[in-house]
């Protein structure tokens, strides 16, 4: 027989069998969310994702006069906007060529009146060196809004909380017949290994008049001593009038109509209807949402898709007022867009009852193929949503809690409990849960309510740091 230490050393030294994954399906039922996106038109930039030449990327301006009228889609903006742009430079292919790509957004008063353009929130990131692409664990509290992964992450984080991030002016004042920049920022991939670097922007504006937009690609120009030089207002109009796409495009989508096992999406250049997902979440005919039985759940979609509806039959997928031929034909994924979404909990149950709030990455379907959702454990290695929630409610002893916490989910991720709370019969609790759905994530996730099987009586997890 082997002395203790020799088995515990035994059993150091032998490589223990590999945990092989297996799918977990969870029994429940998925719905879909009530309510839909608002009006609001979002200014949507994301075609093509890498680029490599200058020229338009988004142009809503009138097409008369202009060298190529088909790069323009004559759409003007009026009231309540945004703006999203999502692009990366990429000087692999010419290694020589290092200067920094700059992304600028034209805006144009067509009136004959002064128009002011209110900036509301603002946010606009690099991903080097502003918000690289970090490993972080599943859930971290992010009260102070210092957490992120990735440039997208970061914008999303600021404007879920209101802010305008310093540097951007609070208004333009557009004189008559006249252009004012919104945004002239650069892409620098100079110091990078490899040459590569993105940028994220989300804008909320609201005009007094109509204007018209574009979001454009330009080197940066050489000052006489070597140093860049960002360009000028004069070389973007000229760029406006003069120029074509800026490339490479990207592959063009699937029809709509015509789905297949790979289904293309295709990239957004377009103008999309929506920047906001706002409404209560109740049963039908009822103000209030029933929690489930002991030991039950049930999922609501969250940004799904036309082939990802995860058996809601629900397809929340931002409709386009205006698009290019060869882009995306909807705003799938809904970047840059908020869901704030309210859940007047009830337990209508004889018995105290824990109930949990989840996000969750179920493995993407259409219509379900088992009764329920489908995970792995562990879940794959590829990130599918990386991104700030928040959520309200009262906890336990009646006091009022704001949370923000930082999720990093994977491909098949069961997800942690946002919130934990013990139910008395007949109690009601308000639960309010917020964020903007960040771009290079994937869609779709699930909004989880479950009861569970053993009441527990606790607080939900960092009830003690409160968050502002």
């Amino acid at each position: 027989m082997l002395s203790l230490f020799a088995s515990v050393l035994l059993a150091q030294t032998v490589p223990m069998p590999p945990i092989l994954p297996q799918e977990i399906v969870i029994p429940q039922q998925t719905r879909p969310l009530p309510g839909g996106l608002d009006q609001v038109p979002v200014f949507n930039s994301n075609n093509p994702e890498i680029v490599k030449t200058e020229g338009i990327l988004l142009s809503t301006f009138p097409p008369q006069g202009k060298r190529v009228p088909g790069a323009h889609l004559d759409f003007p903006f009026r009231g309540r906007f945004d703006l999203f742009s999502h692009h990366i430079a990429r000087a692999i292919e010419t290694p020589n060529d290092l200067r920094s790509l700059y992304l600028g957004v034209i805006v144009y008063n067509p009136g004959n009146e002064p128009v002011t353009v209110d900036v509301l929130q603002a946010a606009s990131y690099l991903s080097q060196p502003d918000a690289p692409f970090i490993a972080l664990p599943p859930q971290l509290e992010n009260a102070l809004g210092t957490v992120y992964a990735g440039p997208g992450d970061r914008a999303m984080n600021d404007v879920l909380r209101g802010r305008r991030q310093d540097g951007w002016s609070d208004r333009l004042i557009i004189p008559a017949k006249q252009s004012r920049m919104l945004m002239n920022l650069p892409i620098p991939v100079r110091t990078l290994t490899p040459p590569l670097n993105g940028r994220s922007t989300l804008v909320r504006l609201h005009s007094n008049g109509a204007v018209y937009m574009a979001n454009l690609a330009m080197f940066a120009k050489q000052n006489p001593d070597g140093s860049e030089r960002a360009p000028t207002l004069e070389e973007w109009e000229a760029l406006l009038e003069a120029g074509d796409f800026a490339g490479p495009r990207e592959t063009a989508p699937s029809p709509p109509d015509r789905l297949t096992g790979a289904e293309i999406y295709g990239r957004v250049a377009a103008v999309a209807q929506g920047s906001q997902w706002r409404t209560q979440v109740t049963d039908p005919d009822s103000r209030l949402l029933a929690i489930p039985q002991r030991g039950q759940s049930y999922s609501y979609g969250l940004s799904t898709l036309l082939a990802g509806k995860m058996g809601t039959g629900q397809n929340q997928s931002a409709t386009l007022l205006t698009r290019y031929p060869g882009t995306a034909y909807q705003a799938h994924g809904n970047y840059g867009i908020e869901y704030s979404l309210t859940m007047p909990l009830v337990n209508n149950t004889e018995a105290p009852q824990t109930v949990q709030v989840l996000m969750q990455t179920p493995l993407k379907e259409d219509t379900l193929s088992k009764p329920g959702l489908r995970f792995r454990q562990p879940p794959y290695p590829n990130v599918f949503f990386r991104g700030t929630v928040r959520i309200r409610y009262n906890d336990d002893r009646g006091l009022p809690r704001t949370q923000y916490w930082h999720l990093v989910q994977r491909r098949g991720q069961v997800g942690e409990a946002l919130a934990t709370f013990m139910m008395p019969p007949g109690d009601r609790r308000l639960v309010q849960v917020d964020f903007l759905y960040p771009p290079d994530a994937t869609p779709p996730q699930m909004l989880t309510i479950q009861t569970l099987s053993t009441p527990q009586l606790q607080q939900s997890s960092g009830d003690n740091r409160l968050s502002p």
